[in-house]
Order: C-alpha cells, then sequence, then structure tokens
C-alpha cells in the first residue's frame, strides 16, 4: 500500500511538472549564451574532471551543445546519457560534435556508437529547480537513480543546466530524489 504522503509527494510533482512545460517553453531560446558562459565557468573550476555527461535536448530543455562542443575543443572526454530501460539507470556513449546519432528511448537522439564512458560531471536538465538543489524532472527516476549508482563507487558532481526562471520556491522531494551540486542559468549558479 503507497502512503498517503507518497501519493501527495506523486501529484504535487505532477501539478508542478505541467507549470513547468508552459513556463520553459516560454523561456526557450533565450540568453543561452550567458548561461553557456557560466556553464563552462563551472566545470573548469572543479578539479579532477576529465569526463563531462551532457545531454541533446528535448523539447524546450536549455541546449548545452554548445558548451559541450567547447569541452571537446578544450580537451575534455563529453559523453551523454542513454537510457535503457525503466527502473534502470542511465549508461553513457561518448559524445563529439560529429558523433552519427540514432533516435533512443522517449525519441531522444543517441550515439550509434556504444563506446562507453563514466562521468565525473554530469549537466542535468530539469523542468524546475530550488536553492536546496532540488530539481523536478520528468518523473522517470533516471538521474535519480544514475546519480545513487555513480555516488557509490567516487565523487561524481551533478549540475543542472536551465533557465533562471525555472526557479521555483519548493520542488516537491522524496527520500530518493537526489540534490544537485548547482544549477546554473543565465543569471548565475544557485549553490545548494
Amino acid at each position: 500500500m503507497v502512503h498517503a504522503h507518497a501519493m501527495d509527494l506523486v501529484a504535487l510533482k505532477s501539478d508542478l511538472r505541467g507549470a513547468m512545460h508552459q513556463r520553459r517553453k516560454a523561456l526557450h531560446g533565450t540568453c543561452v549564451d550567458a548561461a553557456t558562459d557560466r556553464l563552462l565557468s563551472w566545470i573548469r573550476a572543479r578539479a579532477g574532471v576529465e569526463v563531462v555527461s551532457g545531454y541533446l535536448p528535448i523539447r524546450s530543455e536549455i541546449d548545452p551543445r554548445p558548451a559541450m562542443t567547447c569541452l571537446v575543443e578544450q580537451g575534455y572526454r563529453v559523453c551523454v546519457p542513454v537510457v535503457l530501460g525503466r527502473d534502470r539507470p542511465l549508461i553513457f556513449r561518448t559524445w563529439t560534435p560529429e558523433t552519427r546519432l540514432v533516435t533512443g528511448a522517449f525519441g531522444a537522439e543517441v550515439p550509434e556508437d556504444d563506446q562507453r564512458e563514466s562521468p565525473d560531471a554530469l549537466i542535468v536538465p530539469l523542468l524546475a529547480f530550488d536553492r536546496r538543489g532540488h530539481r523536478l524532472g520528468y518523473g522517470g527516476g533516471f538521474y535519480d537513480r544514475t546519480l545513487a549508482e555513480l555516488r557509490t563507487e567516487r565523487r561524481v558532481l551533478a549540475a543542472g543546466f536551465a533557465y533562471d526562471g525555472q526557479r521555483v520556491e519548493h520542488v516537491p522531494s522524496g527520500v530518493y530524489d537526489k540534490p544537485l551540486d548547482a544549477v546554473i542559468t543565465e543569471q548565475g549558479v544557485y549553490l545548494p
């Protein structure tokens, strides 16, 4: 039996997702250069980061590919997440601007080649975030599950990448929700 609190959490997240899809869509494409510059500065300042996971944007997600391209040019190894199935952690495949892509799960593009990486830092898409570092995703739990697994082995950083207008006062969160180390927007860097 599901506890009332868990059901409330699911409903709260669902309501917030609907509102935030619309808000992000309205912000889409604005101030990406400023956000990209802040993201690159944040990554470069992290000692020991050699492999960075970005993502190939879907819907109205802010586009990290300009930052990913710069990172490749600066000698970082860049990868992107691949969904293997429900309730499974993500895997990461090598990415460069020349990588041949195919359609993967949920219609997202993924590298055709299965060369794998293990990231030191993840650039994470989101629908909403708060100042505590909590993020609202699409509800599949992929990043939470993946971060939990990666962090059993070593320190792995996770930075949300978003438009500043995606910030909310409070993201409903439960025991399995993993907070981010930072959220980077065109306005600044939010640290929990």
